[in-house]
């Protein structure tokens, strides 16, 4: 059996526990507004949708197919698909379907959906004035509480772009996994934008005069609710900005380092390299005449002191030629 809840304005939430959807939808008629959430997409809920609700064929597709933000006009109801974040521990979002006809919302999903509880908080909590409005208005609730779901989490996605930012130019402390922090909140404002972009979509199309999707008497706060999340898509818009400005400044930071240490790297292997250049050379003399040979004609050269001052000439020399190459000079960053 479909899992569901029901909701009216007559009775409030009512109890399920012992009805199939269309006896469900049964018990709302003549109740006022009514909202029919179906927490499961089974071949059950397929049928209904299909042969009691009467929906066009479309819509079945679309629930039951490959999922796409869409807002659709048919001659007796109408059908909306939008992202919403589902309940898992990661970020993530997942299509609702919600249907509109008479004065039933009804909404199709296939995981657990946060903004759903305010939703259903929000109508418990509706007033006289608001519930004339139609289903409409329901229509406007729901959609508001995915758009507020979203508030908070901006908001910490605010806080920890700051965060980054901060350990990125902190010449004080070295922070681990910092280009993996950057990296996942680069998706997870990816899979937020996935969802506000939809919802955006959908309240731009609704207010089309010539798209007839919502009545007149609700388009202020369809208004307000486009406002809200043109809002929201330029600032996460600005987040991914900030953090892939973030992500480069960090890479910049560290070719730089890894630039500076091989520059000291290379001075010390020219330093290393000019003392062994010189130093073999006199290793050799040394080691020439040094054997315990008396063929060796020492006294050709000035005996000891004549062969060290040819050592020390031949060095000089040698250090002059490096000092022409530029050798000597330490190497510019």
């Amino acid at each position: 059996m479909a899992e569901f809840r029901l909701y009216s304005t007559a009775q409030g939430r009512m109890d399920t526990t012992d009805l199939s959807l269309t006896q469900a939808l049964e018990a709302v008629q003549d109740q006022g507004l009514a909202w029919l959430d179906i927490a499961e997409a089974s071949g059950e809920v397929k049928t209904f949708l299909a042969e009691t609700v009467a929906v066009d064929e479309l819509v079945v597709e679309d629930i039951f197919g490959e999922a796409a933000t869409a807002s659709l006009r048919f001659e007796d109801h109408r059908f909306f698909a939008v992202r919403a974040r589902n309940n898992q521990a990661r970020l993530d979002t997942e299509f609702v379907h919600a249907i509109v006809k008479g004065d039933l919302l009804i909404t199709v999903r296939h995981h657990p959906i946060p903004s759903f509880t305010t939703f259903g908080r929000r109508f418990l909590q509706s007033d006289e004035e608001d519930l004339a409005l139609g289903v409409d208005y329901l229509l406007y609730e729901l959609l508001d509480a995915i758009a507020d779901d979203w508030t908070p989490i901006l908001g910490r996605f605010s806080g920890t772009l700051d965060d980054l930012e901060y350990q990125v130019f902190d010449p004080t402390k070295k922070y681990d996994n910092l280009l993996e922090s950057l990296h996942g909140l680069k998706g997870d404002l990816r899979e937020a934008n996935k969802s506000i972009e939809s919802l955006n979509t959908i309240t731009m199309r609704s207010l089309q005069p010539g798209e007839r999707l919502i009545g007149t008497n609700v388009k202020r706060y369809f208004t307000d609710l486009h406002q809200l999340t043109t809002a929201m898509v330029k600032r996460v818009s600005n987040y991914s900005s900030g953090a892939a400005s973030t992500r480069d400044s960090y890479l910049s930071n560290m070719s730089m380092q890894l630039s500076e240490s091989n520059a000291k790297l290379t001075e010390v292997m020219t330093t290393l390299t000019m003392v062994g250049a010189i130093m073999l050379p006199l290793t050799l003399i040394a080691g020439i005449f040094g054997m315990n040979n008396d063929d060796l004609p020492q006294e050709m050269f000035g005996g000891f002191w004549g062969i060290m001052g040819f050592m020390g000439l031949f060095a000089v020399i040698m250090m002059a030629y490096f000092w022409r190459k530029g050798w000597l000079n330490p190497p510019r960053l």
